[in-house]
């Protein structure tokens, strides 16, 4: 197998496993959110889903989507951090804006606003969180 042939197949796995990951990551957000939506407020609620996501998510990618990651972990979890907050800031300020600016009802807010952030976490996470 070439180098090219490797590194097409390791970029699948890895965008593969980051959409898997993602998407476990998001439903478990999601949750927490419905959990506790009615019990205080929406932006506090996506601040629950967010931080018990976090873990789901750093874990799955560092054992799945960047396994072959060539930072430690702690400078992975010290970045990845970084980077969800950093995600978490895009989903929820485009999260009150759609519901607050636009009246969007809260579940496709947040489902647009999960997206928007998903797409940059990916970014900051495959160069520079867990860069190989």
């Amino acid at each position: 197998m070439t180098e090219v042939s490797r590194l097409k197949i390791s970029a699948w796995l890895a965008g593969f496993w980051f959409g898997s990951v993602g998407l476990m990551a998001a439903l478990v957000h999601l949750f927490v959110f419905e959990g506790l939506r009615h019990l205080i407020r929406p932006e506090l609620a996506n601040l629950g889903g967010f931080m018990v996501a976090f873990g789901v998510s750093f874990i799955g990618h560092r054992r799945l989507s960047f396994k072959d990651a060539q930072t430690s972990v702690q400078q992975s979890l010290i970045r990845f951090l970084v980077t969800a907050i950093a995600g978490f800031v895009t989903n929820e300020l485009c999260f009150m804006v759609l519901l607050h600016k636009l009246d969007w009802a809260a579940w496709p807010a947040l489902i647009a606003a999960l997206v928007l952030a998903a797409c940059q976490t990916f970014v900051l996470s495959r160069w520079w969180a867990f860069r190989r």
